[in-house]
């Protein structure tokens, strides 16, 4: 028998899974609420369910549950990078950021990516497969085990491309929400993606009040050719248009994230090109410092380089930002601590 994974089922779904085993549909709640609320790790723990229940929920279904293999902390900021195993054996990276609104965790939507982007470590080993809700779930329920501290934001821009995983994502994001789960205001949630165009389309159709970030890291067609493979299939005029259909539908202000590669992308032409889409989007621009990764041979922008930018940027009146460089002192970039493990 293939057993059901509970933990991506919706409340509604689970009720419907506790009628099919012969019990009462009250039942799921006290699951839901054990799952996505008491953060519980083995059907053992839910006390208040008969011994008969939990023997019969770990005959039909499987609970997902990360297991942490490496975790390491930055001792310049105190950001914790987890290296997690799942069920299946494979590795994912989430990351845990402190900031003084609170705590912020870094979460990988598949296992590997097929989007190849250039300065990337996470794209090296291709695409395995995209995660279930439940598993993306669970790196937050993890992190929030293993350190006892409450997550107010999380960011979906760890291994993977999100839009590639769009309706697990969809799944993840409406029990994330749930009032019945860890109830985090969809304002609290970002998501990354490097531009599939008819994907962010879809998005804007749900009406989320999620903020979607653009990785741009690039201002002419060529230019991004050069960094992002997915730009030989949509054009920057395509991309931007899908950001003001997203911009119409949802009424949230696009984040443009671009990532300086010195001598690469961040020239005066660059800062000019970057305005001019910018302020065609009342975008906001986080400006990141591309981190090194010994099998690309980009590097970042120097210090006085990227205050220069910056500077052009918000004197031309764009909302800029400099992304805080945090956990640079472990393996800070996606997909370096799951590829170095072993």
């Amino acid at each position: 028998m293939v057993k059901i994974d509970i933990k991506s089922l919706s409340l509604a779904e689970l009720q419907q899974e506790m009628e099919n085993i012969g019990e009462k549909k009250f039942r799921a709640a006290q699951l839901y609420e054990w799952m996505h609320r008491k953060l519980a790790r083995d059907f053992s723990e839910m006390t208040n369910l008969s011994l008969s229940l939990r023997e019969k929920c770990g005959e039909h279904f499987d609970l997902t549950v990360l297991k942490p293999v490496r975790v390491q902390e930055s001792k310049t900021d105190g950001t914790k990078k987890f290296l997690f195993e799942l069920p299946d054996g494979n590795l994912v990276e989430s990351v845990l950021m402190k900031y003084h609104h609170g705590n912020s965790v870094c979460i990988s939507s598949q296992v590997g990516c097929r989007m190849g982007c250039r300065f990337c470590a996470s794209t090296l080993g291709g695409l395995v497969r995209s995660l279930t809700a439940g598993e993306m779930l669970d790196q937050i329920y993890a992190v929030t085990h293993h350190t006892g501290e409450r997550i107010s934001n999380v960011v979906v821009m760890g291994i993977g491309e999100p839009l590639d995983n769009r309706e697990n994502l969809l799944r993840f994001i409406k029990m994330l929400t749930d009032e019945d789960g860890l109830h985090i205001s969809q304002r609290n949630i970002t998501v990354s993606t490097c531009g599939l165009v008819p994907e962010i389309r879809k998005l804007a159709e749900e009406r989320l009040q999620i903020t979607l970030a653009l990785s741009l890291h690039g201002v002419s067609d060529e230019k991004r050719r050069e960094l992002m493979p997915i730009a030989e299939k949509y054009s920057i005029g395509e991309l931007m248009d899908a950001c003001r259909y997203y911009f119409e539908k949802t009424g949230r202000r696009i984040t443009f994230e671009y990532a300086l590669a010195g001598g690469v992308n961040d020239t005066e032409a660059d800062a000019k090109g970057l305005i001019l889409l910018a302020s065609s989007l009342h975008a906001h621009v986080n400006l990141i410092p591309i981190n090194p990764v010994k099998e690309r041979t980009y590097t970042a922008s120097g210090r006085e380089a990227v205050r220069a930018f910056q500077k052009k940027l918000t004197d031309a009146g764009i909302n800029a930002t400099l992304r805080r460089e945090m956990g640079r002192d472990i393996d800070g970039a996606c997909g370096q601590l799951r590829r170095n493990y072993g």
